[in-house]
């Protein structure tokens, strides 16, 4: 949708068959993005970070490194929500508006929160979403 950014200057972006990626949003790569996943509005994914190690230079001089971000198919990312580099998303996994997601997530599970923490699994037992 617009006023989107998706930038693959450090890293390729791949986004899958009927995606839906929301105003706002900005992906930074390396960053692959399964089938069918809904990002709503201002989602913020980069698979980029500066470095900082060296106290003597600013970090906007110590270069950068970059760790991919997977999002795995049918998954549901929330509005405001922060994904960082190096996280995979299991497939048809939920993620809770406003959230910080610096860990990865597992498939059929709903996560939300800062830093994000999981809720929820699907029971396909119960064929019910369960507290965990």
């Amino acid at each position: 949708e617009e006023f989107s950014t998706i930038n693959n200057g450090v890293g390729d972006v791949i986004i899958g068959n009927d995606t839906i990626v929301g105003l706002g949003n900005v992906i930074i790569g390396p960053v692959k993005i399964g089938n069918a996943v809904m990002l709503a509005q201002n989602v913020v994914m980069s698979g980029l970070n500066h470095n900082y190690e060296d106290p003597t230079l600013p970090p906007a001089l110590q270069g950068i490194n970059t760790n991919e971000i997977l999002v795995s198919d049918d998954v549901w990312i929330g509005a405001n929500v922060v994904i960082t580099a190096g996280v995979f998303l299991g497939k048809h996994c939920i993620i809770g508006a406003g959230s910080v997601v610096t860990k990865s997530i597992p498939e059929f599970s709903v996560a939300v929160g800062n830093p994000t923490k999981v809720i929820k699994f699907y029971n396909p037992e119960s064929l019910k979403w369960e507290k965990s």
